[in-house]
C-alpha cells in the first residue's frame, strides 16, 4: 500500500484502517458513495482528510479489483 494514505494502527480504532494522519475509516468513504454521496460532500464531513488520499485510496482499491479478477470470476460461475 502507499504509504501516508492507509494507516492499520491498533491504537487507532482497534486497527481498523484509517486515513493517514485522521482517525476517519476508509469505510466511510465507501459508505458515502454507496448511498450516493459524492467525494466533496465526504471532503466537507471529513475535512482532515485530503483528496488526494481519497483519490489514491479509490486507485487503489481499483487495482485490487483488477488482480483480483480470477477469484472475482471463479465467485460468478
Amino acid at each position: 500500500m502507499d504509504t501516508g494514505v492507509i494507516n492499520i494502527d491498533s491504537e487507532i480504532l482497534g486497527g481498523t484502517p484509517v486515513f493517514s494522519g485522521t482517525r476517519v475509516p476508509i469505510k466511510n468513504l465507501f459508505d458515502y458513495l454507496e448511498t450516493g454521496d459524492s467525494i466533496e460532500i465526504f471532503l466537507e464531513d471529513f475535512e482532515g482528510v485530503s483528496r488526494n488520499q481519497v483519490i489514491k485510496v479509490l486507485e487503489m482499491s481499483q487495482k485490487l479489483i483488477e488482480t483480483s479478477s480470477n477469484i472475482l470470476n471463479e465467485n460468478i460461475t
